[in-house]
């Protein structure tokens, strides 16, 4: 009887389930699993990405990440730093951050910038909505 009452003080706080969406996300990329990277974001018509143009539709923004890292090498090592997770209510979430991506000069060399992220709570769970990279 104690368990029943205990369980809901032992659930993850939205911080926590945003924070293991993203520690997901740099182990999919670490892998060279863009398909899995793209997990985090919610599968919708309306799932936009901002970085030097506006993308908008998961297909879309999966396309463009295809294109720009056709391989592990291109990928190279990433890590994100500095997170701050903010809920907004209960259905939604903004994350600030900063990224990195280690990476051989032939690959394009070292990578990094800021990012904005506005997650929703979606019956899959937490899931990137807009993702504003720069």
């Amino acid at each position: 009887m104690w368990l029943v009452v205990w369980l809901p003080l032992m659930a993850a706080s939205p911080e926590q389930d945003i924070r293991r969406v993203l520690d997901d996300q740099v182990a999919a990329w670490n892998r060279g699993d863009i398909p899995g990277f793209m997990e985090g974001y919610d599968k919708s018509e309306s799932t936009s990405f901002v970085g030097t143009a506006i993308t908008k539709g998961y297909a879309e923004v999966l396309a463009n990440y295809r294109k720009r890292y056709p391989t592990p090498e291109k990928m190279g090592t990433l890590r994100f730093s500095d997170l701050e997770i903010r809920p907004l209510g209960a259905e939604y979430a903004s994350v600030i951050g900063r990224f990195h991506l280690d990476r051989p000069p032939a690959a394009g060399g070292e990578a990094s910038g800021i990012f904005t992220l506005l997650f929703h709570k979606t019956g899959k769970g937490w899931k990137v909505i807009l993702d504003h990279t720069s």
